[in-house]
């Protein structure tokens, strides 16, 4: 009886540490939605950087402009028109965002 019991016990904890962590948070931070998209060899994203005083990395990676935190689904829809991202470096207050991958919501 206490082998069953320690069983389901055993059971129940495994299921509540294999759950997906929650949509809106990536591990660098919540997820991003952003009005364009890019890569750093773009001649007008080097620019804008150059003036903001922000280094791009030397490899091409993704770019995102005008990056804001996606709402909570279900506060505001959790909605995002362009492609949801998850960015490693949100600089000049999600001005810029480098080094995105998309994301499924």
């Amino acid at each position: 009886m206490q082998f069953k019991a320690a069983f389901v016990t055993a059971a129940i904890a495994s299921l509540a540490a294999a759950s997906p962590a929650p949509r809106d948070t990536c591990s660098t931070g919540p997820v991003q939605c952003c009005n364009q998209y890019s890569t750093t060899s773009d001649p007008t994203i080097a620019s804008l950087a150059g003036m903001l005083g922000i280094a791009l990395p030397a490899i091409n990676a993704v770019v995102g402009l005008a990056c804001s935190p996606l709402s909570v689904v279900g506060i505001g829809g959790g909605a995002c028109a362009t492609q949801a991202v998850c960015c490693q470096n949100n600089a000049a207050g999600g001005l810029i965002s480098i080094g995105c991958l998309p994301i499924q919501l």
